[in-house]
């Protein structure tokens, strides 16, 4: 893991300083006198060799002042343009993101991955065919797409217009899932639909082994035999691409965000790539890396629960 987010970090924070522009220029307008670039460059720290920078930032390098502080001693820097400690908007905008995110999974979990079971069980039905076209339609549409015809179609037929403000979940229950469950499902489509392929063929491989015909052999019940005895060993590689497709939700909420109006992650995050806030984008994307970084540990540590013959020492 630590050599993993070194490398994410070092990477992140080289691609936003080579990003056309910076956030002097997005300071300056026609109107207004020049700014004294240098000065500025000096008082940001942008006058300092780039691996001076990245160490500063980082936190093995001293400050100006003399002083470590950086991402290792849990300071993610100061937005440039609006003077708050970063930590503090990611801690602001964290709740909408995680709400979405979550929100999407269990749409993902609870809908599309009992259908992949079942259509696994009931092979070449009815309800197996309809579940394969509904997966390949998921992953098929593109989910902006689908996102921008929720927000269009209902203002044209209906003159019903989504609310642009975020309703908080303290306040108003209803309203707040309301406003997440069209966009959860929307973003959750696309990984939907792959749960739900991988999950069918991995149960429709584990029914044909021979112990599975055993247990049909002893007159088990067919409740029994799928979730004691295929479950377990079909889930394995249907973890693997959970664990994948968190990731997947993190980046579609950037544009669900942004088509849906909602103050998150992914929101804050193209706001301050768009001004060129070099310290808000390194670390709100450092903070997505570490999230990643750790549910793929936590889909490791999976596998030791769902097939014993894995021993995690």
């Amino acid at each position: 893991m630590v050599p993993t987010l070194l490398l994410a970090t070092f990477l992140v924070f080289v691609a936003v300083h080579f990003m056309p522009g910076d956030i002097i220029d997005a300071l300056q307008s026609p109107s207004e006198i020049a700014l004294d670039r240098e000065s500025m460059e000096h008082t940001l720290g942008l006058d300092a060799p780039l691996m001076v920078q990245y160490a500063r930032w980082l936190g093995v390098f001293p400050q100006r002042d003399g002083v470590l502080s950086g991402v290792l001693q849990g300071n993610f820097s100061t937005s440039w343009w609006r003077g708050d400690p970063v930590r503090d908007l990611i801690l602001e905008a964290l709740p909408v993101t995680i709400e979405l995110a979550l929100m999407a999974f269990l749409v993902t979990q609870l809908i599309f991955l009992p259908a992949g079971v079942i259509a696994a069980l009931r092979q070449d039905k009815w309800v197996d065919h309809v579940s394969r076209s509904i997966s390949i339609l998921s992953i098929s549409v593109p989910g902006f797409w689908v996102g921008t015809m929720a927000v269009v179609l209902p203002s044209l037929w209906f003159g019903y217009m989504a609310p642009l403000m975020l309703i908080p979940f303290s306040e108003d229950p209803v309203g707040n899932l309301k406003m997440f469950i069209v966009p959860a499902i929307i973003l959750g489509m696309g990984t939907g639909g792959m749960t739900m392929r991988m999950t069918r063929t991995m149960m429709l491989e584990v029914l044909r082994q021979d112990y599975i015909r055993t247990a049909w052999a002893k007159g088990l019940r067919e409740k029994i035999i799928v979730i004691r005895h295929a479950l377990k060993n079909a889930f394995i590689p249907v973890v693997t691409m959970i664990g994948m497709q968190i990731p997947v939700l993190v980046g579609g909420s950037v544009i669900i965000e942004q088509i849906f109006s909602l103050p998150g992650m992914g929101r804050l995050i193209m706001n301050a790539i768009l001004i060129r806030d070099h310290p808000l984008v390194s670390g709100t994307v450092t903070f997505f890396a570490v999230a990643l970084v750790l549910t793929n540990l936590l889909v490791d540590l999976t596998y030791g629960y769902l097939d014993p013959r894995i021993r995690i020492e």
